[in-house]
């Protein structure tokens, strides 16, 4: 079996990457920098916008391609073109490469909650419409559809897998404004001070790094006939409030809750932190799962923390 991986020097890549090393599979993966591969991994590095790049991941085939890459967020929003040359057009034009160098190769693509938009209803599950409000959400959505349009004519086998918020990132810019969730974790760890800028009572979803690479290996091998037409699902995520959040942290890392004072910035508490319950019996059919409970999720974050 050989497995493309786009934005495999990102962090949800590398874990996967890393799960996928010494497993046998051919593996081979791209990015614009790639660092510390393990050496039974073959690198693309260069840019996804470069059709020279693209052949090169696609030239000798592939059974599965799962596909990260992404300009993220925060970073969509400020540079709305580059956004849609990575996330639209590079994509698209992945999927069209693909599925005429390997016709019906399994496609799992790394979509996100951000295409339901927000304020979300009270409840989310299989029956939410998509109404994504940032580029990002809009672009991932565009996406899911043609995922779905491209597996119905036959060219894929595609999975979209909607990502809640993975926890918890490298220190330093990651285009992200969830970004903060994450620092949380470093701030705490080393015993410093923190500011939230969302609300302690605020709700999130959330899923460990490991387990996100589990799920996304999950999707690459299940039976298709078990999603509904769209191709998506939402993933199961443990819905947490920031206090409780911070009082696990804290707990793991033997230091002080208080260390974290609260700033509530209504656009962030708005988008990251008023995520009503989660339903999605799709996802559970199908065979994906979150971390378990808090703790869980907490000590996995914490293991993979640098």
């Amino acid at each position: 079996m050989r497995i493309g991986v786009t934005g495999a020097g990102g962090f949800v890549g590398q874990a996967l990457v890393a799960e996928l090393a010494g497993s046998g599979r051919s593996v081979v993966a791209t990015d614009r920098r790639l660092d510390g591969l393990p050496a039974d991994v073959e690198p693309v590095e260069g840019d996804l916008g470069d059709p020279a790049i693209r052949a090169a991941l696609t030239a000798d085939g592939l059974d599965v391609l799962i596909h990260l890459a992404t300009v993220p967020g925060g970073a969509a929003e400020a540079d709305p073109a580059e956004s849609r040359r990575i996330n639209v057009d590079a994509m698209y034009d992945l999927l069209l490469e693909a599925a005429a160098a390997s016709p019906g190769l399994r496609v799992v693509f790394a979509s996100s909650i951000a295409v339901f938009g927000d304020p979300l209803p009270p409840l989310v599950d299989d029956h939410t419409p998509l109404a994504p409000k940032l580029i990002y959400g809009g672009h991932k959505a565009m996406m899911e559809a043609a995922v779905a349009l491209f597996s119905q004519r036959g060219m894929i086998d595609g999975v979209s897998v909607r990502l809640p918020g993975l926890l918890a990132r490298p220190q330093g810019p990651s285009g992200l404004k969830s970004a903060f969730l994450s620092d949380l974790f470093h701030a705490l760890r080393a015993g410093n001070a923190f500011t939230c800028p969302v609300a302690e009572q605020g709700t999130i979803w959330a899923q460990s790094v490991s387990c996100a690479a589990a799920n996304l290996l999950h999707a690459a091998k299940l039976d298709t006939a078990q999603l509904p037409p769209t191709r998506a699902v939402t993933l199961p995520a443990l819905r947490v409030t920031v206090g409780d959040l911070v009082a696990e942290i804290a707990r793991q890392c033997d230091t002080s809750p208080d260390l974290v004072r609260y700033a509530p910035d209504a656009a962030l508490q708005a988008t990251f932190a008023a995520q009503p319950p989660l339903v999605t019996p799709a996802a559970d059919r199908a065979g994906f799962a979150h971390d378990g409970d808090l703790a869980a999720l907490v000590a996995s974050a914490l293991s993979t923390l640098r």
